[in-house]
């Protein structure tokens, strides 16, 4: 839990904050686009009225000081937007003559926009704080000239920007809300995503801690097609080789104790019959029991050879002797040594010749000939009641590729189609009853291997099983 913990406090820091982040500026980028459009929009509008305003008004601006402050009376009290905003005449002293709120004589709150518009005789604009009641205000002002060309006031619109401000505000705080519901529903749909994700991921732990604890075999079932499916086939996949290896393991074990305990059981007890005073030496019974131990002896050191065989690939020790070799000399030699001890068996050993010109290649002989003595023996064992084994070899060229094959092969029931894949594992012996210790085959993949050959086993046509061996030939 802490792990997945862990990955929750990951994704809300490493997403979350991300995504907080662009929506916090994404709101401060609207916000300032909006006020500065409604400021932008206020401003032009109220600077378009004071430019209409100021011309309508020039006609009056000719007549005598007296009558101009009488004229700006009477316009500002017939103003129509003093709901929106005040009128303003000021003189050039700062001080209001004249206002849309009423006639009076006082200083106007001395704005930047004032004094602009007396020095550059244009119009102009100021945005801040009222410097008299601190309110935040919008002003335009306009400058009144005389036929002189001198500025004798301006004509001032003040607004207060309560209004716009909250606006403003109103926008931003729906931004804003618009924003957390946003973070909301990716934090929501997040969540989600992270629990889809997570939830399997504490299934595919737990699994694998119960198939490191021993329960090999146990399966997830697959509840999605995307990467935790692949991950689940995966894991069952692992689990499944695990227990058939912990299976061919255990048979291993157990047939090869029933193999040793067997010959054993034979040496034991005729050596106990030999020693017994009623078995002479030259008696018929004891020339069988010798001849049991002898053959039981040699069962025995032949399985201890193979285990030997074995923890020596297992540990990197197994090596070779290469050196130019016949191979159709040493594969006649071990098919002509073998034959005659299968035809006490009654099975026939047929070696099939021909005039291929199979030139020396580099190899291990002695190993070569344990890897064609085992595939025998195992065409005895297995396919010996097809009453026929044969055995040949010849050059090939497949793909391009120049090499020796050797093939033997078997008459009896064939391999069952299931266990083709497997047979070549170390420990595995499938649905045989046949003596060994499954490791035989394993042995022998390895040798061929290391001289960069192939060993392949598959059904033959007609029935019975095939071991092809293919070694290349070193270009001259």
């Amino acid at each position: 839990m802490k792990r997945n913990s862990g990955l929750q406090k990951r994704w809300l820091r490493n997403t979350l904050s991300i995504l907080f982040a662009i929506v916090l500026l994404c709101v401060i980028a609207l916000s300032i686009m909006v006020a500065d459009y409604y400021y932008s929009s206020m401003e032009a509008g109220m600077e378009a009225k004071a430019r209409t305003s100021t011309s309508f008004f020039d006609n009056y601006v000719r007549q005598s000081y007296n009558e101009y402050y009488q004229s700006c009376a009477k316009f500002a009290q017939s103003f129509d937007s003093k709901d929106q905003m005040e009128l303003q005449f000021v003189n050039t002293n700062n001080r209001i003559v004249a206002s849309s709120y009423g006639v009076y004589s006082g200083m106007a709150g001395v704005t930047s926009d004032i004094r602009e518009a007396i020095e550059t005789k244009a119009i102009a604009s100021y945005t801040g704080t009222n410097p008299a009641t601190g309110e935040r205000i919008m002003a335009v002002s306009s400058p009144l000239i005389y036929t002189n060309g001198e500025v004798i006031g301006v004509l001032r619109y003040v607004t207060s920007l309560r209004r716009a401000d909250r606006q403003i505000m109103l926008f931003s705080l729906c931004a804003a809300l618009v924003g957390l519901i946003v973070l909301l529903v990716v934090y929501v749909s997040g969540r989600y995503f992270v629990k889809s994700i997570l939830v399997p991921v504490q299934e595919l732990t737990a699994t694998a801690k119960r198939i490191s604890a021993g329960s090999y075999g146990v399966q997830i079932p697959r509840k999605s097609d995307d990467e935790i499916g692949e991950l689940t086939d995966t894991i069952n996949e692992m689990s499944e080789k695990i227990s058939r290896a912990e299976k061919m393991q255990s048979e291993f074990v157990s047939s090869v104790s029933h193999e040793l305990r067997t010959p054993l059981t034979a040496i034991s007890g005729w050596s106990e019959t030999l020693l017994s005073a009623g078995a002479g030496v030259d008696s018929a019974e004891a020339r069988r029991g010798l001849s049991i131990i002898q053959r039981e002896a040699a069962r025995l050191t032949d399985m201890v050879e193979e285990l030997l065989e074995f923890t020596r690939i297992q540990d990197g020790r197994f090596t070779l002797n290469v050196v130019p070799c016949d191979l159709r000399t040493e594969f006649e030699d071990t098919v002509f040594m073998y034959g005659s001890r299968l035809r006490q068996e009654g099975i026939v050993l047929d070696y099939l010749e021909n005039d291929d010109d199979i030139p020396e290649i580099p190899c291990d002989p002695a190993r070569m000939k344990q890897v064609f003595l085992n595939i025998l023996d195992n065409a005895a064992k297995h396919g010996g009641e097809g009453g026929r084994i044969t055995a040949e070899i010849c050059r090939e060229n497949a793909d391009g590729q120049d090499s020796v094959v050797i093939r033997i092969r078997d008459f009896g029931p064939g391999i069952p189609e299931e266990e083709l894949p497997l047979v070549k594992k170390k420990f595995y012996k499938g649905a045989s009853k046949a003596r060994g210790s499954g490791i035989g085959l394993a042995v022998c993949e390895e040798i061929v291997t290391m001289h960069n050959g192939v060993l392949d086993i598959a059904n033959a046509e007609g029935g019975g099983a095939v071991v092809t061996i293919r070694l290349p030939i070193a270009e001259q």
